[in-house]
């Protein structure tokens, strides 16, 4: 047992294994493929074949190299992958983002003794732990009567209050709050979504109305979670500092919510199952919810 399933934890998960009541599962992912859309700090995705029944056969190597022990002719296929951890639907880790001159993440952990040669020693993806609980989506283009944000839209604490009592959900303590900006109905047109409604998210005075109800995961249908450019000056990028650094509320990005609010589901079971990769800043997850 760890920390995320203690008595009261436990007691929650069981609470939202009830929830669902008409068993509909939703993918909330966004695929993956060699050259998705990301953001352009990070490496591009890539997939490329290692290893093939054709390799193998002309270079006689395992399991063609002894063609007597191996009649069927029995081959496969392998591939390599390379990019980032935060490419498509992915969880931030808690040492994904510093903050202050000596460059540290949530716990007061500095970079300069933190991160090794093979990634980051604490705060990494090896410590995400599984994410099953209450879901709640929270439709801003459906509060505003639009298809998806515009460009740069900030969803402030009215926004989400408002949503919330448009769709009969109150957000409480242990909630994955999901925030719709619209921004996956165009998925994967990158231009497009720069055009119409890039930027578009959740500006502080969100985060911390989130933050204040005790939320234990967010996620948004966006690449940053947080409306860009910033609304405060001197700070790039405050929803992730005042979430992931200063309160250790990890952020999910690139949840396709389409689904649900065409259905109209803002209550559900939510599950998600970060891998624990050591030194990660973050994991690709395929979240479900289950209504």
């Amino acid at each position: 047992m760890n920390a995320e399933t203690g008595t009261a934890g436990a007691a929650a998960v069981l609470a939202s294994l009830r929830l669902p009541r008409q068993g509909a599962i939703y993918d909330l992912s966004s695929g993956w493929w060699r050259h998705m859309p990301n953001f352009d700090g990070y490496p591009r995705f890539e997939v490329v074949t290692y290893n093939s029944p054709g390799g193998q056969r002309a270079e006689r190597r395992f399991p063609f190299a002894d063609g007597g022990s191996n009649e069927v002719e029995f081959g496969y296929v392998s591939e390599l992958i390379s990019g980032s951890l935060h490419t498509g639907t992915h969880i931030d880790a808690l040492c994904h983002v510093t903050q202050g001159a000596n460059d540290e993440w949530h716990g007061g952990v500095s970079a300069t003794d933190g991160v090794g040669d093979y990634g980051a020693t604490a705060g990494d993806a090896s410590a995400l732990a599984p994410i099953v609980g209450r879901g709640v989506l929270l439709d801003i283009p459906g509060l505003l009567g639009i298809d998806a944000l515009p460009a740069g839209f900030a969803v402030g604490a009215e926004h989400l209050a408002d949503a919330a009592t448009r769709a009969g959900v109150e957000v409480v303590a242990g909630d994955t709050v999901l925030v719709r900006t619209g921004q996956m109905r165009y998925w994967p047109d990158a231009d497009r979504i720069a055009r119409e409604c890039g930027g578009s998210g959740v500006d502080i005075t969100g985060a911390r109305w989130l933050a204040d109800r005790g939320v234990r995961h967010v996620g948004a249908d966006t690449m940053s979670f947080e409306v860009r450019p910033s609304t405060v000056p001197g700070n790039p990028l405050p929803v992730h500092l005042y979430l992931l650094q200063e309160r250790g509320i990890h952020i999910m990005e690139w949840v396709n919510c389409e689904q649900l609010a065409a259905d109209g589901v803002a209550g559900f079971l939510f599950v998600a199952l970060p891998l624990t990769i050591r030194g990660g800043t973050g994991s690709p997850i395929r979240p479900i919810a289950i209504a």
